[in-house]
């Protein structure tokens, strides 16, 4: 990390300007917070990511238009346990009502309202309970770090914790930044997007097209580097909001400026996409991939989410099996050619590191300590490729007896 960006305790409320809100409004779980608001003090430039899904669950739908309109955005309203997903015009009415309940609650346009939902699909909001939710989320914002901690729990579904990341960012002329950001994800994760729902906050002031633009290239090497099981969400959301009251000069081109902010987004952002993958449904490790000496990044992409998407190599983590053949053959149908007598492979963990794979063959290692590297809660695979000078890294989790369970009675 370089020495402009400092990691600092905090999530959605550390930017200046910034504060956030929790309540429990019975949307679908009972006797815990269930919606989050995210509200800033002046109205904000924006831009996002969503999933590439044909299946466009309604906020999405309602966040791409505002953004595109490009009006300052104040509020974000989530609900969780709902995913406001395969509900047709009635989905569309319930953002429209909770865009009107929230704006008329400070005076403005629900144009600069953005709505997400998490949850089961197909099911139907209670427009009541959700627009009766925003007023209450209204009374209780606070700028204190325990608000957004409790943001970030209202929006868990099957996550076992929150996730959160801050950082402070010094620019080229002095001025700090801030950036806080929270999510939730932990099943239904899949490259390009995952279930997720993201939102970070900055007291930057950007030029709305450079922020997409940061934001794009970032979520490239972050959040579709992870794969929990395959699948790609309906809901999928990431939103920044920048609204200018850290008073540094206005970033309008792509110098330096622009590059340390891209680089703290880029921080926080992996922060959080190792957090989800980590917390994958039912997992109980990080399973990491680093692939190094590719021909191109391409390939090296392609070839870490081949072997950390794979049902039988995260399978293998799950049972501290040094089965390294799987991951010789999830690199074999990645789509990249290559030559397998060249391939050296590693374990890594905090157990140490060992070589399991040398030109394509087992190196005779001890069994039984390739068993207690593969035993730590985050293990790394590396590969070798030894065809070029590229390298890409990709996140996934193991695959264990309880992502079954969670996800065979998920609905009730």
């Amino acid at each position: 990390m370089k020495e402009y960006i400092k990691k600092i305790d905090g999530g959605v409320t550390a930017a200046k300007g910034f504060k956030a809100a929790a309540h429990a409004a019975g949307i679908k779980y009972k006797g815990r917070d269930d919606m989050a608001l995210i509200f800033s003090d002046a109205p904000c430039v924006t831009a996002g990511t969503f999933t590439t899904n044909n299946v466009k669950a309604a906020p999405v739908i309602w966040d791409m238009q505002v953004i595109r309109n490009g009006a300052g955005c104040r509020a974000v309203v989530v609900n969780s346990g709902i995913a406001n997903a395969a509900t047709g015009k009635a989905g569309m009415e319930i953002c429209e009502k909770t865009a009107e309940a929230m704006s008329s609650l400070y005076g403005g346009s629900r144009d600069g309202v953005l709505v997400a939902s998490t949850g089961v699909i197909g099911m139907q909001i209670d427009a009541g309970r959700i627009t009766a939710g925003c007023g209450e989320l209204y009374k209780k914002l606070s700028d204190s770090r325990e608000a957004g901690e409790a943001a970030a729990r209202a929006i868990m579904t099957t996550d076992t914790h929150k996730k959160e990341s801050a950082v402070e960012l010094t620019l080229s002329g002095g001025s700090t930044v801030r950036i806080g950001a929270m999510t939730k994800g932990s099943g239904m994760i899949h490259p390009n997007m995952c279930t997720m729902l993201g939102f970070v906050t900055t007291d930057a002031d950007i030029d709305r097209t450079l922020l997409q633009k940061a934001l794009t290239s970032v979520v490239d090497d972050t959040f579709n580097m992870i794969s929990v099981d395959g699948d790609t969400s309906t809901n999928d959301t990431y939103v920044v909001l920048a609204n200018s009251l850290a008073g540094n000069p206005r970033i309008e081109t792509e110098e330096e400026d622009y590059e340390r902010f891209r680089e703290a987004l880029f921080v926080v952002s992996e922060d959080l996409a190792k957090q989800m993958a980590g917390d994958g449904e039912g997992a109980t490790s990080l399973f990491e991939c680093r692939v190094c000496g590719a021909r191109s990044v391409t390939d090296a992409k392609q070839l870490s989410k081949s072997v950390i998407g794979s049902s039988l190599c995260k399978a293998a983590i799950f049972g501290h099996d040094s089965n390294f053949g799987r991951f010789l053959c999830a690199l074999g149908y990645s789509g990249v050619s290559f030559d397998p007598e060249q391939v050296d492979i590693w374990y890594e963990s905090a157990a140490g590191k060992m070589h399991i794979v040398h030109n394509g063959m087992g190196t005779g290692y001890d069994e039984e300590e390739a068993t207690r590297l593969l035993s730590e809660d985050k293990i790394t695979v590396l590969v070798d490729m030894h065809m070029g000078e590229a390298e890409a890294t990709a996140w996934g989790c193991d695959l264990s007896y309880d992502y079954v369970k969670i996800n065979a009675d998920y609905r009730s």
